[in-house]
């Protein structure tokens, strides 16, 4: 009984995750873009230091993609073994843990999402101000 809804969550997880590294490529795509235009309109120096910026800031989400990548992957490791062991108290663990992973999910959502938000004021900020300036 205990198999089908893990079967269920571990492929919801994997969703979750090609989801997440899609977005991820997508956010980097846009903003080598962003890039390219703001290289036109502005000098050198500003560009470096944006860049430079950018690529911190992609370098940070990518690590925390694959901190909580293998987050993930012991979780599943760890609910697979619990379920051949035991399987009633399975199913309370496997509640908590999902809840738990689903909770790592978001969160690293929301700091990507605020990253992303940062880079694209920063870049919007120092576009105004060399253009005013």
């Amino acid at each position: 009984m205990g198999t089908v809804p893990t079967v269920t969550v571990l492929m919801m997880v994997m969703v979750v995750m090609v989801v997440m590294v899609v977005v991820l490529m997508v956010v980097v795509a846009m903003a080598v873009k962003v890039v390219m235009v703001v290289m036109v309109v502005i000098g050198r120096d500003v560009m470096v230091v944006m860049l430079v910026t950018v690529v911190m800031v992609v370098m940070v989400a990518m690590v925390m993609m694959v901190v909580m990548v293998m987050v993930v992957m012991v979780v599943m490791v760890v609910m697979v073994v619990m379920i051949v062991m035991v399987e009633l108290v399975v199913m309370v663990v496997m509640v908590v843990m999902v809840v738990m992973v689903v909770m790592v999910v978001m969160v690293v959502m929301v700091v990507m999402v605020v990253m992303v938000v940062v880079v694209v004021v920063v870049v919007v900020v120092v576009v105004v101000v060399v253009v005013v300036g």
